[in-house]
């Protein structure tokens, strides 16, 4: 413990960060082609496909790799379950563009838009939740 300690100490002193960004996370669902649907037609993320019949939503440089619930691939988180995410995305467009893109796909707001307090700054927020009702934040930033 003493050397770990010592590690961690000479870790702070150097100034560092260690993590620089995520590169993707994993969402358990329990119906992938109504999660499909809502990513790629209401959330507007690429469809991506790899490995042996993985699926992924690509937006950015990250992605959402797809578990279905009862056949996760390894390894997996230890309690793998649908509707447990609060995500927050910054939108690439205007939020008022967002929000008439949600009324167009009929999928409902189910708050705001309100102001929250941001990792780097304010951002003006919509909720939707998604097919397995995790929290979708819906986002862009205020000047």
């Amino acid at each position: 413990m003493r050397v770990q300690m010592r590690a961690y100490a000479d870790f702070q002193k150097k100034d560092l960060v260690m993590i620089d960004h995520l590169d993707h996370l994993v969402l358990t669902c329990t119906d992938a082609e109504a999660t499909t649907a809502f990513y790629t037609r209401v959330m507007q993320m690429q469809l991506e496909t790899f490995g042996a019949g993985r699926i992924a939503f690509r937006f950015g440089n990250q992605k959402i790799n797809l578990h279905v619930r009862g056949s996760e691939f390894e390894p997996k988180a230890h309690l793998p379950v649908p509707g447990a995410l609060d995500l927050c995305f910054i939108a690439s467009v205007p939020l008022d563009q967002v929000i008439a893109h949600l009324g167009a796909c009929n999928w409902p707001i189910i708050e705001g838009p309100v102001e929250r307090t941001g990792a780097t700054q304010k951002i003006r927020s919509v909720y939707v939740r998604d097919p397995d009702l995790n929290l979708i934040e819906i986002s862009e930033l205020m000047g």
